[in-house]
């Protein structure tokens, strides 16, 4: 076998987990190599033309806030931004953006071959080389070995992937790329337990062909919100999205030809994403509902083609071109692109650490949907989580752990380490138990400084976010402690159609009030420091909440006394008298590493909990049992 390279870290894969991966970890100064099986296809956005979304716009915020490089490049390549929910809660406030694929694509091909420390190679891994559980490095399809101290997996839809059209199906990675068959069983020899999911994509359709006067015009917020905090301005021009629907024939057409469907004549094998459901799985689904929205978003500035977002589809070519031309202006649409489903390979997250290191080898970590997740922003988040704790063990740096209520990056990993999952995982604001804590408007609060601290953020970056910090905890302060009086004020009041004020009252007294905003505030007594509209709006949502937000506050400082709480991670758990075979088999699955993980495993009851409290008390491993 010849030896190529010995490098200190390889990244195997380079979509968006990948190139996160690869630039934490170069950054960091490790000598890096990231390998892919297409040099022109790094950074592909192998689905819709989009970055973010609800609670998705919040990862990529948070990636952002550590140092990554998803919103930077997402504000390049941006065509169309928008803050959606804002007529719910500052919590579930989330910002998408529409991205020329292209541009998304070239911008963060260069972002990465003019990175120091990084080697990209076009081949196709087909094995892990292991020695007594430890990794060792790489073997290629040429038989090439490539040695390095960790490697990171994040191969997408690649593992075995096989794409369906109809009742034809074909071996692929994505649509008109080779698959990686060999990798996914060099880690079943590896004695990783494998599952197989499915997702897939809609008809691409040539504009020329579509009537855009039959459909509704939706364009983004004005002046544009960028993604990253870096970014000052956005420069591309913007570009609006169409909103159109199915209908009573569309749906009829899918239902007369489900005989044609791989999904339901039991061709496809994998478990399909339950909240981005194909047309075929909307129609039968929710038979009660005569139509589904339909957005066509274009996928860049220099081309024709449109993604037609909510029609998701395997059926025939010729059974998509009919139900495309059934909706509402599209009749004389031509498909450029049909749509597809693919099956793939992944991993089974609980065989993972909360570094995203694998339990049973050492130096191997997985990032992406290979862990079981869905979504460019999941993959982003995992693969700069998996290359920062890559660097951190090779530098005998301990691993940074984000947890549940820092950031929806730590929901996320702490739900597909501890519960696992069986169908795509997508991410939810309501899965995070502190929601008003991790808003998309504060993440750089909540992480910037633990970036800083690992070496990512740089110092012009720091030194921004701390003047940043600074002004806003001082209008926080001149805002409890200057008091207006009623004839200052009462005017102001008058107009918003609020009750008047007696005697003085602090200005966070009276913005608190829901028919006043900031905008009274600065007419009555203006900041006397330079704040700019963001920091406005997180100076009221602060404000405003103040009062909710203690309270989530004072709720993580009550669970903090279970997440500290650790469990050793060879606890002897079938020795634990009333525990049941089922509870002994999870807990030593997952291997939880505190109660408060052990409290969020599926099937873990309370009293198994108390039992566990009780044995970890007598082994002297926790000072006192707690009550749930």
């Amino acid at each position: 076998m010849y030896k190529e390279a010995e490098f200190d870290v390889i990244v195997i894969g380079a979509g968006h987990a990948g190139c996160e991966a690869a630039l934490a970890t170069a950054r960091l100064g490790l000598q890096t190599c990231l390998f892919t099986i297409n040099l022109d296809t790094i950074a592909q956005m192998s689905c819709n033309p989009a970055i973010g979304g609800l609670a998705k716009g919040h990862l990529v915020r948070e990636i952002d806030a550590l140092g990554g490089e998803m919103a930077k490049v997402t504000d390049r390549a941006g065509i169309q931004f928008r803050i959606l929910n804002r007529s719910k809660g500052p919590a579930v406030w989330s910002l998408r953006a529409q991205a020329d694929r292209l541009l998304y694509r070239l911008a963060m091909r260069e972002v990465l071959e003019t990175q120091d420390n990084l080697t990209i190679k076009q081949a196709l891994v087909d094995e892990i080389v292991v020695r007594d559980s430890v990794v060792q490095g790489v073997k290629t399809s040429l038989g090439i070995f490539y040695g390095a101290r960790a490697v990171i997996i994040t191969t997408g839809t690649f593992l075995k992937g096989l794409i369906h059209i109809g009742l034809e199906s074909f071996p692929a990675g994505r649509a008109g790329e080779f698959p990686s068959v060999n990798l996914s069983d060099s880690l079943k020899k590896l004695g990783f337990k494998m599952g197989r999911l499915k997702t897939g994509t809609p008809p691409r359709i040539d504009s020329n062909t579509i009537d855009f006067s039959k459909t509704t015009e939706q364009w983004g917020d004005d002046p544009p919100p960028p993604f990253s905090y870096s970014t000052e301005e956005i420069t591309n021009p913007q570009l609006p999205c169409y909103i159109t629907y199915t209908n009573e024939k569309t749906h009829r057409i899918i239902l007369e030809n489900l005989d044609r469907s791989p999904l339901y004549s039991g061709r496809i094998k994998g478990i399909g994403p339950r909240y981005c459901p194909s047309i075929e799985d909307k129609v039968v689904r929710f038979s009660e509902r005569p139509r589904h929205q339909v957005f066509l978003e274009p996928e860049g500035l220099q081309t024709k083609e449109f993604y037609a977002n909510g029609i998701s589809t395997s059926l025939p070519y010729d059974v998509q071109v009919r139900l495309v031309r059934s909706i509402k202006g599209l009749e004389e649409a031509e498909i450029m692109r049909p749509g597809y489903a693919i099956e793939y390979d992944f991993v089974y997250p609980t065989q993972l650490k909360h570094s995203l290191e694998t339990k049973s080898i050492e130096g191997l970590f997985l990032a992406g949907q290979i862990n079981g997740t869905s979504g460019y922003e999941e993959a982003a988040a995992q693969g700069l989580m998996a290359g920062i704790n890559a660097a951190m063990k090779i530098m005998g740096k301990p691993p940074l752990i984000l947890k549940r209520h820092e950031a929806y990056i730590g929901v996320m990993i702490d739900d597909l380490v501890t519960r696992g999952t069986t169908e795509p995982y997508r991410m939810f604001t309501s899965r995070a138990e502190y929601r008003l804590l991790l808003r998309h408007d504060n993440a750089d609060l909540r992480l910037r400084e633990k970036g800083h601290r690992i070496g990512l953020v740089n110092e012009e970056q720091y030194r921004a976010f701390k003047k940043k910090r600074e002004t806003l905890q001082r209008e926080l302060q001149r805002l409890e402690t200057v008091r207006v009086s009623p004839e200052e004020i009462n005017p102001l009041l008058d107009v918003s159609k609020t009750a008047p004020v007696q005697e003085h009252s602090s200005l966070a007294q009276l913005l608190r009030r829901p028919e006043i905003n900031y905008e009274i505030i600065k007419a009555v007594s203006p900041s006397p420091y330079s704040i700019n509209r963001e920091l406005e709006k997180l100076v009221e949502i602060e404000v405003k909440y103040s009062g909710y937000i203690k309270r989530q506050i004072e709720l993580v400082e009550k669970m903090k006394r279970f997440e500290n709480a650790k469990i050793p991670e060879d606890f002897p758990y079938e020795r634990i008298a009333g525990l049941s075979k089922e509870v002994v088999s999870k807990l030593q699955e997952v291997r939880p590493i505190t109660i408060a993980q052990a409290t969020r495993i599926p099937g873990v009851t309370p009293a198994a909990i108390t039992a566990l409290m009780i044995a970890l008390k007598k082994r002297n491993y926790i000072e006192r049992e707690y009550s749930l």
